[in-house]
């Protein structure tokens, strides 16, 4: 991954973001919140035009048609003491007010678009200064934007935090005033149970990524303790690993039977349809727009076949897949008609050629 972002340009970001945009939407993805964290030049040197390549990806969601918050991420270190290392420069701010001035600059020229939120991402407890954490916060707050944020994903990542401010991430977060309830905790994977309280106290948002979470051995959060906190559940990929918003939903559920040798443990089916949808349009700042969008499944799909109207969104959480969708409609533009985006062979044809050019 760092070799491939190490070579990354406006144009070819602008391409890869436009495929995977156009693989989710083909998926049933109406809206993404897009984690962005490639700002600057290889060597770390900001571009003349700072906000080049957020616009690259914030552009190719909306030529693909889908709904896009750009999260311009706050990196800063590669750890406690530590500087960044080599492709992580060009995640790298020097002050956490250029940062911030990027925001408000996206902010200032998609400020018309109803396609486009912005939000700030500081990127998490290693990356991040403590004293840089509350500012932001801030920062967000007063201007009602999105706060996304990576906690308790790995257990290094707690051992880490614990060494530096003797507390781990989210107990550390609710000290310093940073948690409400626009925060978004993308993973919390391991968390004490006092942390999981202070989630659900401030109705912060919890974006599980299981098929990510499973694919990387990172754990699997107690999606159970958070439902009964308080807290709000919406759904992420945040990898390539595969792109099924089905299997992301379900699998809260599913995994967490595995863990505690039980059915029906964290949520039913309305609780995930709401996390995949819409809460997590709220979590993006597109609150309310959902309902001008629409994901038209087959009922002839063999996952499908037989469902009856008590049971429909049953069977969409826990049998459907991105083959069952055959139509998706974002505003009143038709993006995906018989389960294929309308230019995506010349999409797939572009991707293909810029990823050549990358991985020689």
């Amino acid at each position: 991954m760092y070799e491939l972002a190490g070579k990354l340009d406006p144009d070819s970001i602008y391409s890869i973001s436009k495929f995977a945009y156009t693989e989710l939407a083909m998926a049933g993805v109406t809206a993404v919140g897009e984690f962005h964290y490639v700002h600057h030049q290889p060597d770390g040197t900001p571009y003349d035009d700072r906000t080049i390549l957020a616009e690259a990806v914030i552009r190719a969601a909306r030529d693909v048609g889908i709904r896009i918050a750009l999260l311009r991420v706050v990196y800063n270190r590669a750890g406690d003491g530590r500087a960044p290392e080599g492709v992580q420069r060009r995640f790298c701010d020097d002050s956490l007010d250029d940062a911030l001035a990027d925001v408000d600059l996206l902010s200032a020229r998609f400020v018309d678009d109803q396609f486009v939120s912005v939000g700030i991402a500081p990127h998490s407890v290693r990356a991040v200064p403590r004293p840089w954490l509350a500012k932001a916060a801030s920062f967000a707050r007063e201007r009602e934007m999105p706060f996304h944020m990576h906690v308790a994903e790995q257990r290094r990542e707690l051992e880490e935090c614990i060494a530096e401010h003797g507390a781990p991430p989210v107990r550390m977060l609710a000290e310093d005033g940073v948690l409400d309830h626009r925060f978004v905790a993308v993973h919390a994977t391991h968390l004490e149970a006092d942390e999981v309280a202070a989630l659900g106290a401030a109705k912060a948002f919890v974006c599980i990524c299981r098929t990510t979470e499973r694919d990387l051995g990172d754990g699997l959060c107690d999606a159970a303790a958070l439902v009964g906190a308080g807290a709000r559940l919406c759904t992420g990929v945040d990898s390539h690993a595969i792109s099924d918003p089905f299997e992301e939903a379900r699998s809260i559920e599913l995994d967490d039977r595995s863990r505690s040798e039980a059915r029906h443990v964290v949520a039913n089916a309305d609780v995930l349809f709401d996390a995949a949808s819409t809460t997590g349009y709220d979590a993006i700042g597109h609150g309310g727009r959902h309902t001008a969008d629409r994901v038209v499944l087959d009922a002839t799909d063999p996952a499908l076949v037989g469902a009856d109207d008590a049971l429909l969104t049953d069977h969409v959480i826990f049998a459907a897949t991105p083959r069952s969708v055959v139509e998706v409609c974002v505003g009143d533009d038709t993006i995906v008609e018989g389960g294929v985006h309308r230019d995506y062979d010349s999409i797939r044809v572009t991707y293909e050629r810029v990823l050549g050019q990358l991985t020689r």
